[in-house]
């Protein structure tokens, strides 16, 4: 065995052992598609094991088919971990999910591996921990081999996989502890993640109120016609989106030129569209494409929307140009007026986002999209100049104390689960003491 560098720090009493020599192990090939000449099944897939860390009868499963062999061979039993065997990235190998209840028509689905404790060797929720610890699971990442579209395990890789074996009393203390404090730091993740959404939510209606009412509360009201907007000052205007843009469209060079690509050029797409204010992308484009091809510079103070995209069925991504970009064919830029000043707009359509992707259509493959009719026949809420610069100011002085506390909230969160994941690389490879009283 090629020494591991956490096993130099294991306890005198610890083993180190391959993963053959302490568990059964199958690779499923049970897939969704039914068969007449099957029975029916319930199938525990990739997703299941992924977004879980406990296989319980609570989950969906999906219903599909199995023969009475693949039935007896993968047929999930209490105490199995079970792995994802092949993902589109390395990281994603190896991930566990320990069976805590299951039923005689729950099987192990396609791109998974059942691993079976050995009685006497290893215990089923310590060999999950095992899993879960980087220093353990970086050797499947390793060694799943690279194909075409993702990454796999063979049968010969898992069970080559170097385990940290201590005593049974050891291994079953060492899994009472784990669980007592992962569900402790799982409790206060949950509560600054309830926090997050609280946070969002306000940001979102500190927004949405006051491009729709304005930032005096004694200020006559009127009532717009418009059910989803409601009232609005009276001394308001209601125009349609068209008459208050210029619409820009986006393209993308041709990816088989390399002399288009890798340039100091933002090329945006709908994946930078994270922020509200945007200056730099992921993908740079060159100047000769600008000149080649279809693709355009967006000004400074462009207003840029998503309208193609999965991300439409529940969001309505808009941004702020903070210096001149290019945009790919998923997205518009929208040019404001004189009668509209951007940061106002790009709010009123945050605040909207609702109800613009309840415009939005499906195509045949299920991505949706955002007809530039449609999206021009939008009604906006237009105040005079002067008011719609107070009410931008007075958004982002609001807004930008909501995200600090947003970020400060996320880097907590992030510090737990680096915490919660240190702890279990720890305590499986020997590196802390399990308190006495996890062992009574």
């Amino acid at each position: 065995m090629k020494l591991l560098a956490w096993t130099s720090g294991l306890p005198n009493e610890w083993s180190v052992k391959p993963l053959r020599a302490l568990a059964k192990y199958w690779v499923s090939n049970v897939d969704k598609i039914p068969s007449d000449d099957e029975m029916p099944v319930r199938l525990c897939n990739y997703s299941e094991v992924y977004k879980n860390e406990f296989v319980t009868l609570n989950l969906e499963f999906m219903w599909g088919t199995a023969t009475k062999a693949e039935i007896l061979k993968f047929r999930l039993a209490i105490n199995d971990v079970v792995i994802t065997k092949d993902s589109e990235d390395w990281n994603d190998i190896g991930v566990p999910a320990l069976v805590c209840e299951t039923t005689d028509d729950l099987i192990c689905g396609y791109h998974l591996a059942i691993l079976r404790p050995n009685d006497g060797r290893i215990l089923g929720r310590f060999l999950f921990r095992c899993l879960q610890a980087k220093p353990v699971r970086a050797q499947l990442e390793l060694a799943a081999s690279d194909g075409v579209t993702r990454f796999g395990l063979s049968k010969s890789e898992i069970g080559g996989t170097w385990v940290p074996v201590p005593p049974l009393d050891q291994q079953q203390a060492i899994a009472d502890y784990l669980d007592r404090e992962t569900a402790r730091i799982d409790a206060l993740i949950a509560a600054k993640e309830r926090l997050l959404v609280l946070l969002a939510e306000k940001r979102q209606a500190l927004i949405t109120r006051a491009v729709t009412r304005g930032l005096d509360p004694n200020v006559p009201l009127r009532d717009s016609g418009i059910p989803w907007l409601g009232m609005i000052p009276a001394h308001w205007k209601v125009v349609r989106l068209r008459f208050l843009v210029q619409v820009m469209s986006g393209a993308t060079p041709d990816t088989g030129k390399s002399e288009y690509w890798d340039g100091e050029i933002p090329w945006v797409s709908p994946k930078d569209m994270k922020r509200d204010e945007i200056a730099d992308s992921e993908d740079h484009v060159t100047s000769a494409a600008l000149t080649d091809s279809a693709l355009r510079l967006v000004p400074i103070g462009a207003v840029l929307v998503v309208v193609r995209g999965m991300i439409l069925a529940h969001s309505f991504p808009v941004a702020l140009t903070v210096r001149e970009v290019t945009i790919n064919q998923d997205m518009k830029a929208l040019l404001c007026r004189g009668a509209i000043c951007p940061q106002y707009l790009r709010d009123f359509l945050r605040a909207v986002s609702r109800h613009v992707v309840s415009l939005a259509d499906s195509s045949a493959h299920g991505t949706r999209k955002l007809e530039t009719e449609i999206l021009g026949q939008l009604l906006v809420c237009v105040p005079p100049m002067e008011e719609q610069v107070k009410i931008s100011t007075h958004v982002a002085v609001q807004t930008a104390e909501l995200d600090r506390l947003s970020t400060l909230m996320a880097e907590t969160i992030a510090l737990l689960k680096e915490r919660r994941a240190a702890l279990i690389a720890a305590a499986v490879t020997g590196q802390i003491h399990i308190p006495s009283e996890a062992v009574a």
